[in-house]
């Protein structure tokens, strides 16, 4: 059930096809006192070996509805529903708003939790609602953008109402005949600067999926380098004299290699931030692409995956994690934090 392929058993497991379905297996593990994990593509998840004592709950809830005028178009989607699916979906249907966000894995429900960004483009910027299941109480509510507390790969259901809500639908507002956004790097290198004919969304996904693929972040059956949770760490987000020291310091240890830096645009942020890449950090600290500790390892083609290469346990992913997470705080001074879920362990 995860692309990590690791971790032990649910003691009890439902998935859910309908809202009533959902509601019911609530009910079961309140009336049981039992643990509810609820689980969704299973692409951003480290099970522990030991599995999880309680009732594992899959949104199962599948299904697009459309709704719009000659501007935008409102697409309300199920929980369930394969996240990379709608994205085909809005491009066939000329809506731009989340093309960059091809080929990630997991599903719709996903997206709001971890507020889910890459290329450019972030969730929050076109969901325009939610559709919950309260678990305390069965009912369900609907929260505006505003209310769900976006923030850089989170939002209020992954922080202050973790394990409180679970999402049934999200609605997006895309812009009919829309542009494609083309301001990440990668992107911009594939067009070139400025292309003579803009791309279309089409050839922005298919870009996307391209670039994806080749640093192993596309499920490509048959590929270990795709065992795994994605990107594992966050690119962590400092204050400007943070990021001019550990510049410096760069500078120092690494003479010739420049520290990537970015404004951290998020007008949530009460004072300016800058983003700096785990990926370099993580690297520049030795652990290069390819790097191996015994069934676990960096990805041949993404230094931030952390990746199983066969045989690995949840043990043996979270030594690894630990490793880099030392290693680069004692060479940098900057902590990283994961980008998955870790589910039926206790983690500092």
């Amino acid at each position: 059930m995860t692309t990590f392929q690791v971790g032990g058993p649910a003691r009890y497991f439902v998935e859910a096809r309908s809202q009533n379905e959902a509601k019911d297996a609530v009910h079961y593990a309140a009336e049981h006192r039992l643990p509810l994990f609820v689980l969704g593509g299973g692409s951003n998840l480290v099970v522990a070996d030991a599995g999880f004592p309680g009732l594992v709950l899959k949104v199962g809830l599948a299904g697009v509805e459309f709704e719009g005028d000659l501007e935008n178009m409102l697409f309300n989607a199920a929980a369930g529903e394969p996240w990379d699916n709608l994205v085909a979906m809005a491009v066939t249907k000329n809506c731009a708003g989340i093309e960059c966000l091809s080929g990630i894995p997991g599903t719709g429900g996903g997206t709001p939790v971890q507020n889910v960004g890459a290329y450019g483009q972030e969730v929050s910027e076109t969901i325009t609602h939610v559709t919950a299941l309260e678990i305390a109480t069965g009912e369900t509510l609907v929260f505006d953008n505003a209310q769900c507390g976006f923030t850089y790969r989170t939002s209020d259901f992954n922080t202050t109402k973790r394990g409180q809500y679970i999402v049934l639908e999200v609605t997006y507002l895309l812009k009919r005949e829309g542009t494609p956004r083309i301001e990440y790097a990668d992107l911009k290198k594939f067009f070139g600067d400025s292309p003579a004919t803009p791309p279309t969304l089409q050839q922005v996904r298919d870009a996307v999926r391209n670039i994806r693929q080749s640093k192993a972040m596309l499920i490509v059956p048959g590929d270990e380098d795709c065992r795994s949770a994605g990107s594992f760490f966050k690119n962590p987000l400092v204050s400007s004299a943070e990021a001019d020291r550990v510049e410096a310091l760069a500078q120092q240890r690494v003479p010739g290699k420049k520290l990537p830096r970015y404004p951290a645009e998020d007008s949530l942020m009460k004072e300016k931030q800058v983003k700096l890449s785990a990926a370099w950090l993580v690297e520049q600290a030795g652990f290069s692409k390819g790097y191996s500790r015994g069934p676990v390892g960096i990805s041949r083609k993404h230094t931030l995956a952390i990746v199983n290469r066969g045989g690995a346990t949840a043990s043996d992913i979270i030594a690894l994690k630990d490793e880099v997470q030392k290693k680069v705080f004692d060479v940098w001074g900057v902590s990283l934090h994961p980008e998955p879920v870790f589910m039926g362990f206790d983690l500092p």
